[in-house]
């Protein structure tokens, strides 16, 4: 249906995902947005098919509208390729922004409510020292994944990219240079 209907709408060239669109790895997303030139216009189906977040989606366009090239989406109907369109697109970022405010005005109003009651606030640590040292040895050995050191400590990926950003790098010496303590 979505590939129809931007054929419909005079898609010169497609860029289809294989792999679902909530990966952070989207190579023909990358793809599309390094082809495209001043000028172009990237159509999308819907918003979300280019921008998994409001933030992620309001960078994209300061991207593309920094090097000329147009946003559309068929669903929304938007068109940055308009007056209209552009301004439609800063109120949406404009209330993004807002909303952002005041999930952070909310999140210190509870961290105070809770230190006032005479707790920490925050999220709690999943993982001890020892539990990151642990996973940096076990990923500078280089055998194991970092979803295969995260299930023998019994959480998920995230935390170990949180607080071991050099996980995510193809070179497991580099694990050890870049630790964020908890």
């Amino acid at each position: 249906m979505q590939v129809h209907a931007l054929q419909i709408a005079g898609c010169e060239r497609l860029f289809v995902e294989k792999a679902s669109g909530a990966q952070r790895d989207r190579p023909e997303m990358k793809t599309a947005l390094k082809l495209a030139q001043a000028g172009d216009a990237i159509i999308v189906w819907r918003l979300d098919r280019i921008a998994r977040s409001l933030s992620q989606l309001i960078a994209t366009f300061d991207d593309l509208d920094r090097r000329g090239i147009g946003l559309r989406s068929l669903t929304e109907a938007v068109d940055t390729t308009t007056s209209g369109g552009k301004l439609v697109f800063h109120i949406f970022g404009a209330l993004a922004e807002f909303e952002r405010s005041i999930i952070r005005e909310r999140t210190l109003a509870g961290l105070i409510a809770a230190r006032a009651r005479g707790g920490l606030g925050g999220r709690p640590k999943l993982l001890s020292s020892t539990d990151l040292e642990v996973a940096r040895v076990l990923l500078r050995g280089g055998t194991l994944t970092v979803s295969e050191v995260a299930a023998r400590l019994g959480v998920t990926a995230s935390p170990l990219y949180r607080y071991l950003p050099a996980a995510r790098s193809t070179n497991p010496r580099q694990v050890n240079d870049a630790i964020l303590v908890p």
